[in-house]
């Protein structure tokens, strides 16, 4: 049993958690929780620590005997200790971050995906992975300033979608564009200047939704690289919506287009 703060794999959890860097570095991320434990590839599982409480407990002790998963157990205060949550559940895992090459993404005629430029906000990340599931999407392609994907805070809102959405981090993503392009994919900017609302367009070929940054929209050099914009339309005062529904709008009607082909 591991009883010390200042034990090394101790330690390796704390930076995972706290650092993007450590993250990038070791190409690992922390989950907690048994759902999101659960919900985890075997092949992507490195290490898996229990707390003495979780272990007590004798339908967890079945569970982890059935599972077959090697496991360390750890005292409580050093779980709580190196836990994210407030309420830890007792279970937590050190994971391989999964990785995709751009090609991946593509799937001819159905490609379906969201462009994030410099999302800022962990909840609104996690959020578009989710829906983005549930749509039907292709794949999600990131700036590298958007919000870490392995932090914490985004891992938990993306409610497992991490393991099953595939995704791309561009360094270019003008030349990202460019290559959707060559592809045959349609790319679409959500904007104020959009002349269309966004049910009268054809969703229905291989599109690309282009979503910007929470306080600054799309960059204009960005914006202008669509081949089209379209708009969402808003009642009362509003001047935008936020990022994660603005997006969620535009994948369910895709897919709704999509469904009644």
């Amino acid at each position: 049993m591991i009883t010390s703060t200042s034990n090394q794999q101790m330690k390796t959890i704390v930076q995972l958690n706290k650092k993007a860097k450590a993250r990038r570095e070791l190409r690992a991320f922390v989950v907690e929780g048994i759902k999101m434990f659960r919900e985890t590839p075997r092949e992507l599982l490195q290490r898996v620590y229990v707390s003495e409480q979780f272990f007590s407990d004798a339908k967890n002790q079945e569970y982890l005997a059935e599972s077959g998963i090697e496991y360390e157990l750890v005292s409580d205060n050093v779980f709580a200790h190196v836990s994210d949550t407030n309420t830890p559940q007792g279970i937590l895992a050190i994971v391989r971050q999964p990785a995709y090459a751009f090609e991946e993404l593509l799937q001819a005629g159905h490609t379906r995906l969201l462009v994030l430029e410099d999302i800022q906000d962990p909840g609104n990340l996690g959020t578009m992975f989710r829906t983005g599931e549930g749509a039907g999407l292709t794949g999600i392609i990131m700036t590298r300033e958007t919000v870490d994907l392995f932090a914490p805070k985004t891992v938990r809102a993306t409610m497992g979608s991490i393991y099953r959405m595939p995704f791309f981090v561009t360094e270019n993503l003008p030349g990202t564009l460019g290559a959707l392009r060559d592809a045959g994919v349609h790319t679409f900017a959500a904007h104020l200047r959009g002349e269309k609302y966004y049910d009268e367009l054809d969703l229905t070929g291989a599109t690309a939704f282009l979503i910007g940054n929470e306080g600054n929209g799309l960059r204009k050099e960005t914006a202008d690289m669509a081949d089209t914009y379209l708009k969402i339309p808003m009642e009362g005062r509003l001047e935008s919506l936020n990022a994660a529904m603005a997006a969620g709008i535009l994948m369910y009607e895709a897919h709704r287009q999509c469904r009644h082909l």
